[in-house]
């Protein structure tokens, strides 16, 4: 029974092997990124076998640029939450750590109720900025609609996940997840027939404010790490501008590959194939899988280096990171195939459309020897945010999602068309222009991650 309890401890990691104290991490941070997945591919698979067929589940999938559009700055404070609550983990420094804690919730409620605010005006100008096609506008707007207004769930739970991990905690987040991934599917099925995509949406919302009360109910509990005071909740610049600094540069990651997504999303309907927009649904859905250790271990490393970084054990950067890349390689190499082995029986959980089957999992070869890329890259840009240097994994994203792929993308399906290539290839090239994004961003990670100035970027003062 202690051994099951010590699950639920903040982890040190800047003591033990390294690549044991990161597997520990990484492996229920896997599982739960699988559960978070899960909500997603459940809205898919529920909406895409449901009465309204795979127009709903293009319209589901047409929303989700824009959704991650107004939620990229967020996520990239979140992700600056962990680094620096790892950070001051690591120092022991117990009273900086309850007031970033308080000023990060404080921060989260104002930025859930502008969003509250502002999602449901642009949603319809974005919508159409995209080209959604007028057969799955409606159901588009209300999903993102109901979204929005319920937004507070998928905050505070992302900011109380970035806390926890940040405290070394990933199986805490990872329980709550699978509790309310599990109430989502539920809620989905009792929805979806009646209300369509907009019972999607709701489902997504009521599970996602569940494992946020969980959560803070467990960083509460934490009084032997930390003490949460009313006055830590009071905005202090000092803490609100590390969060900020160490945040905004990953949300500006995201935002650019939001917006990015959304120019390649208007190429899509540009197509005014209602088949291959469900297709490129589809394969996100399965290709999130194969992203999992990718993600995973990249998280596992921002949390590692950050806490070492406090603790002042420089010398456990590199073996740590050589151990994280075998460790995510070798996890990629074992998990690839089998997405793709898995590829044709997953894709029919979606739909029972042969045709739109095959077309998604010839999609899903083309990309995938960018899974085993991207998990070299996920481990030391994981290590450069842990750092705190998250401006060169911005610059990175700058240069592989919008200098590279956007122009790219175009560039092949024009070049296909003058060839006079049938609408199959002219379609492929879409995906052949992700598939070197992602090859190209890994190699510039190298190069930048051994020229080493992110090690500059290392705090001098926790």
């Amino acid at each position: 029974m202690g051994k099951f309890r010590d699950l639920f401890k903040p982890r040190d990691m800047s003591q033990g092997e390294p690549w044991r104290r990161i597997a520990e991490f990484a492996f229920p941070l896997l599982i739960g990124n699988f559960a978070q997945q899960l909500y997603n591919t459940v809205d898919a698979v529920v909406v895409g076998n449901s009465k309204w067929g795979y127009t709903a589940l293009a319209s589901v999938g047409n929303a989700s640029p824009v959704l991650n559009l107004l939620l990229a700055l967020f996520v990239g404070i979140s992700t600056g939450a962990g680094i620096l609550v790892a950070q001051h983990f690591g120092a022991r420094n117990s009273e900086a750590l309850s007031r970033t804690i308080g000023n990060c919730i404080t921060m989260t409620t104002i930025v859930t109720l502008a969003i509250m605010l502002i999602g449901p005006l642009i949603t319809g100008p974005l919508l159409r900025a995209v080209g959604t096609l007028p057969s799955m506008y409606d159901g588009c707007r209300n999903y993102l609609n109901i979204f929005f207004i319920g937004i507070a769930g998928f905050f505070f739970y992302n900011i109380f996940a970035g806390i926890l991990r940040g405290l070394g905690d990933s199986f805490s987040a990872l329980l709550y997840l699978m509790i309310t991934a599990s109430l989502n599917i539920v809620l989905d099925l009792a929805l979806v027939d009646s209300m369509g995509v907009a019972g999607v949406a709701l489902a997504t919302v009521i599970a996602q404010m569940i494992s946020a009360v969980l959560c803070l109910r467990k960083i509460l509990s934490l009084k032997q790490v930390f003490q949460l005071h009313r006055s830590d909740l009071r905005p202090m610049k000092i803490h609100i501008s590390r969060i900020i600094s160490l945040g905004i540069p990953s949300g500006l990651t995201q935002a650019i590959f939001s917006c990015a997504m959304m120019v390649v999303q208007r190429l899509i309907n540009s197509f005014e194939d209602e088949m291959f927009v469900a297709c490129n649904v589809m394969v996100m859905r399965v290709d999130g899988y194969a992203m999992l250790p990718n993600f995973s271990f990249g998280q596992a490393m921002s949390t590692f280096a950050g806490q070492n970084i406090g603790a002042r054990r420089l010398d456990r950067l590199k073996d740590g990171t050589k151990q994280g890349l075998f460790l995510s390689v070798g996890t990629s190499l074992v998990l690839t195939p089998a997405v793709l082995l898995a590829g044709p029986f997953l894709m029919r959980l979606f739909t029972p459309e042969q045709d739109l089957i095959q077309l998604s999992m010839q999609m899903m070869y083309i990309l995938a020897a960018g899974y085993i890329a991207m998990s070299v890259t996920q481990v030391l840009q994981g290590v450069m945010r842990g750092a705190g240097d998250t401006v060169t994994p911005m610059w990175i994203g700058l240069c592989t999602a919008v200098v590279l792929r956007l122009p790219l993308a175009y560039l092949l399906v024009d070049a296909a068309q003058k060839a006079g290539a049938t609408k199959l290839t002219q379609e492929k090239m879409v995906f052949l222009s992700l598939l070197a994004n992602w090859l190209l961003g890994m190699l510039i990670t190298i190069l930048l991650f051994k020229l080493g100035k992110w090690k500059r970027k290392i705090p001098k003062d926790l």
